[in-house]
């Protein structure tokens, strides 16, 4: 028997999954379905010139899929995005494939839309500046994911290695509605403490900022690596600050930021606040200290996500 396996496309997602829909989805699958800690964990393949591909399985009570991603650093260069590849999504009941999906929108679509479930808990309702630190695709989704929360959110400071992709980025943000000015015009340094957000999404290996610099209050959200042997924020940082994380054993295994800060005996595993019980009660982050939110990204994300752009997108364009 032929199975037609229709495929959702980067502009089908834009089209009809906003991020609130997609934040939906990944707080009920927190409160209702998935237990981060027995997700499958990822595999990642080295390649040579530092490129990488995942393989990211998970399942649900609906659903099972799995991601397929290359991750290239050098795209840069080429103006193409650095992450790259496809999403499978089966039923879980039968496994038949139900679509495949845009893996670089998708990623984008709930990278972001995760984020925004720590940022809507956390953030006040009159929150005004993002320092922004990188101006790829995650840069692009996180401001517009925080527009869609946060529309009093009107001030970004953009910076990064390559001062024209800086001003090109904030040229692009400012029609979409933002105060948008470079690091050139207003330092890191002068806009860090004033700062409601703090967004890292680079492939930085070593701290973006000087960490002495935030503030009580400061949501930082460091979204960029998840290698274990790279950091966007110093431990410093993390050391005095609450820290959330998708899992305790994940994070202590992938993501940089933590394993070094707790190398250097900044914090501990139990330090840290898993996102499965900040989201059933965000009273145990206060305002007392800065919050550090550290990603690295999960499959169980992915899937439901996917699970929600396939329930999104009309059957006339799947």
């Amino acid at each position: 028997m032929t199975i037609h396996i229709p495929h959702i496309t980067d502009r089908d997602i834009r089209e009809h999954v906003t991020y609130r829909q997609a934040m939906t989805a990944l707080r009920s699958a927190l409160l209702e379905d998935v237990d981060p800690a027995t997700d499958f964990p990822r595999q990642i393949l080295e390649l040579a010139d530092r490129k990488q591909l995942l393989f990211m399985p998970s399942q649900s009570r609906e659903w099972v899929g799995t991601k397929l991603i290359s991750v290239n650093p050098l795209n840069y260069r080429r103006s193409i995005d650095r992450v790259q590849g496809v999403y499978l999504l089966m039923d879980f009941d039968t496994t038949t494939p139900r679509a495949i999906i845009d893996g670089s929108e998708l990623t984008e679509l709930r990278t972001a839309a995760m984020s925004m479930v720590v940022a809507d808990a956390l953030l006040p309702r009159d929150a005004h500046t993002v320092m922004l630190f990188g101006y790829g695709a995650e840069a692009r989704a996180h401001l517009l994911a925080l527009k869609e929360i946060r529309p009093s959110l009107s001030e970004v400071v953009v910076t990064g290695r390559n001062q024209v992709k800086a001003e090109m980025f904030a040229a692009n943000a400012a029609e979409h509605g933002w105060d948008a000015r470079i690091g050139a015009a207003r330092s890191p340094e002068s806009t860090i403490p004033q700062a409601d957000v703090i967004l890292t999404v680079t492939g930085a290996a070593e701290p973006l900022f000087d960490s002495s610099l935030v503030k009580p209050g400061t949501l930082v959200m460091a979204i960029g690596s998840h290698n274990n042997d790279r950091r966007e924020v110093e431990g410093e940082l993390l050391g005095r600050s609450y820290v959330i994380v998708e899992d305790r054993a994940t994070a202590m295994r992938e993501a940089g930021d933590v394993t070094m800060a707790a190398a250097e005996g900044a914090l501990t595993d139990d330090d840290l606040i898993e996102l499965h019980d900040f989201v059933r009660d965000p009273r145990l982050v206060g305002r007392d200290k800065p919050v550090v939110y550290k990603s690295v990204g999960m499959s169980w994300q992915d899937l439901a996500v996917a699970a929600e752009v396939y329930r999104r997108v009309p059957q006339g364009r799947r």
